[in-house]
């Protein structure tokens, strides 16, 4: 594995539209928004497996704007990141854990740990 350069990511533009839905304004929202997504990327940015409860518990975030923060990562207007998710314990208690890897600027599709 490549050793990671976490400055050589794309940061999702502070002009760019991006986050929305109906009940989102930005003047109030956009820079909490942007300081959560920054928190969970930091610490996620290891692409080590965390629940949303131990994720949240490191970010001061709550477990519902972690999980939206996750998806986030996904879209192309953040990255295009990939976040995996999987069954973490015995399935019956519908526990999961989320892993991301984040695309290299200018490779997308291709994460750093690929590389």
């Amino acid at each position: 594995m490549v050793e990671q350069d976490y400055f050589d990511f794309d940061e999702p533009d502070e002009s760019e539209a991006g986050f929305g839905g109906e009940t989102y304004e930005p003047e109030l929202d956009e820079h909490r928004l942007r300081a959560q997504l920054r928190r969970v990327r930091d610490l996620m940015q290891d692409g080590q497996w965390r629940t949303l409860s131990e994720i949240s518990s490191v970010t001061g975030d709550g477990e519902a704007s972690v999980s939206a923060r996750l998806r986030d990562h996904r879209k192309e207007q953040f990255g295009g990141h990939t976040v995996n998710r999987r069954r973490r314990g015995e399935g019956k208690r519908g526990l999961f854990e989320y892993q991301l890897l984040l695309v290299k600027e200018g490779n997308h599709g291709s994460t750093v740990q690929d590389r």
